[in-house]
């Protein structure tokens, strides 16, 4: 029987979810949870085969395409191995594609999340009918997708879109990559809640607590909440501009948590951005270059690992 949909797999750090998603890109079914990532790789792989065997019993065997797995980290494309997810070095080196392929005895495509999003993004989100595009997820830190003619971009060892570890001030905060002045730790919700503890807003907010007093007047600290998210725009529109000039791509767009935050911080990203990139003043009267906020949310990644097996099937 001719395949028509697949399952794709969007691990995270704490959760697992898993959805069947026909070749036209409807959502048939998903499935959310938690699993044991700090128990290991064995019992992560036990939890993703039992999602996919409850979706795939329920919309049936004969017609699955394959499975699409995003996962954090850095992965070796030949091999189906998670070789750099630096919060959880436990499972650096393990054979997740081979292991699960094997559990399931169907084909198991291996895609960091972050690329997945964008693929997503893509094919059923704010990139409809765009070839060429870039996401940036804001979330704990910053991860990229990049997508030329269709297709993710994952250079030569499959590690093309780190632009979390952009350097965008020399002499900036330091970051776990070894590097000073990312733009993760200038943009991202975990420099949100640095910059809230810094201004006296307070020792543990989160990122969305930061957002809430920015949208509170009659708050105090609601002048100083809003320059975290200024601060912010600014560093985000370091680095598209940076990107902008480099790929002149159509489309840049933003997802993640944080975007919650777009109208405090969107006019000064799109300020710098002017400012820094010719090519993107360039644009303006012909052809705009679009800066947007993504549109499938947390789901972005589900989307992106299901279309990966529908390549040759979907519409």
């Amino acid at each position: 029987m001719a395949a028509s949909y697949s399952i794709g797999i969007d691990l995270g750090g704490t959760n697992l979810r898993a959805a069947a998603i026909d070749k036209d890109g409807k959502m048939l079914g998903k499935i959310s949870g938690s699993t044991p990532v700090a128990e290991g790789p064995g019992p992560v792989v036990d939890d993703m085969a039992q999602s996919v065997e409850k979706l795939r019993e329920q919309f049936g065997r004969d017609h699955l395409a394959g499975i699409g797995a995003g996962v954090p980290g850095n992965i070796d494309m030949a091999k189906g191995v998670i070789v750099g997810w630096g919060n959880m070095p436990i499972f650096n080196g393990y054979p997740m594609r081979d292991e699960l392929s094997k559990r399931l005895n169907t084909r198991v495509i291996l895609e960091n999340d972050a690329n997945a999003a964008a693929l997503g993004e893509k094919w059923m989100g704010a990139g409809r009918g765009v070839e060429d595009l870039v996401l940036l997820t804001l979330g704990t830190g910053i991860g990229g997708g990049i997508i030329v003619d269709g297709r993710i971009l994952h250079g030569q060892i499959g590690m093309a879109g780190e632009i979390g570890h952009m350097t965008i001030s020399p002499n900036g905060n330091p970051c776990g990559c070894g590097n000073r002045g990312c733009v993760e730790k200038h943009a991202s919700a975990t420099a949100v809640s640095a910059m809230a503890r810094l201004l006296g807003l307070g020792h543990d907010l989160t990122a969305k607590e930061v957002y809430d007093l920015a949208r509170n007047v009659d708050d105090p600290r609601n002048a100083r909440a809003r320059e975290i998210f200024r601060v912010m725009g600014e560093a985000l529109g370091i680095a598209l501009a940076s990107l902008i000039n480099i790929f002149n791509f159509p489309l840049y767009l933003l997802g993640g948590g944080v975007v919650a935050a777009w109208e405090f911080f969107a006019p000064a990203m799109i300020e710098e951005v002017e400012r820094r990139s010719f090519t993107y003043r360039s644009t303006l009267k012909t052809a705009p270059t679009r800066i947007e906020a993504a549109k499938l949310g947390g789901d972005a990644g589900l989307f992106g690992a299901a279309c990966l097996p529908l390549e040759d099937v979907r519409t």
